[in-house]
């Protein structure tokens, strides 16, 4: 018995990726969706608070500050795909104001930012909406189309050839525990101190095309 258990074949290779969908995402995400040519969004999730769902992190002049899209009564029963933004609260005008305080001295600023007002200046009603349009403009802006499907149900365990990540990239998360990302300094907008892990947009608009570099 113990040397049937010893040669037992090797799970197989993860060849796809399972994942939620966050706002404007940080590097250890953005890392793990170079990595697979196919990924699945999971959009059969629960809502979960106090996570990347509804929430960024970009440098700014004094502090690394949290930019987070306020949703309605967010519960942990309520469906990822029915939570509703908060549009009774301005964040769109605060996020936009912060991005342009925090980057409008990048490099790259003027060059990308025409891509991404505009998401601030339409009205959204679902998170996942906004989120979706995110991500589909900065995989534009990196040059990488992954084949992206959404799940239909949500599958507990998922089946052998899928590697799933689903929450497993939190806030919290300090280098030693990222999923994907290897950090590797790169020239920021402020402060002598690099500050790992951010949202995708401090790469892009601090190293334009190179960004890709950082997440391969």
């Amino acid at each position: 018995m113990l040397l049937l258990e010893k040669y037992q074949p090797a799970p197989p290779v993860p060849t796809q990726l399972l994942i939620e969908l966050h706002y404007l995402p940080c590097l250890d995400y953005m890392t793990g969706l170079f990595q697979y040519d196919e990924v699945r969004i999971e959009a059969a999730e629960h809502y979960q608070k106090q996570s990347y769902r509804n929430r960024c992190y970009v440098l700014t002049a004094n502090k690394v500050d949290a930019l987070t899209v306020p949703v309605q009564q967010g519960t942990h029963k309520q469906l990822i795909r029915d939570v509703r933004v908060d549009n009774g609260q301005s964040w769109q005008d605060r996020h936009w104001r912060c991005l342009q305080a925090a980057y409008g001295k990048a490099p790259f600023f003027e060059y990308y930012a025409p891509y991404f007002e505009p998401v601030y200046r339409k009205s959204w009603t679902y998170l996942f909406d906004l989120n979706w349009e995110l991500l589909t403009i900065c995989l534009k802006l990196l040059g990488r189309s992954p084949a992206i499907n959404l799940t239909d149900w949500y599958d507990k365990e998922p089946p052998a050839g899928i590697f799933d990540a689903r929450s497993r990239i939190h806030p919290p998360n300090q280098v030693i525990t990222y999923v994907f990302h290897h950090a590797a300094p790169y020239e920021q907008n402020f402060g002598r101190e690099f500050v790992p892990n951010l949202s995708i947009l401090d790469l892009l608009f601090c190293q334009g095309p190179r960004a890709v570099e950082w997440l391969t």
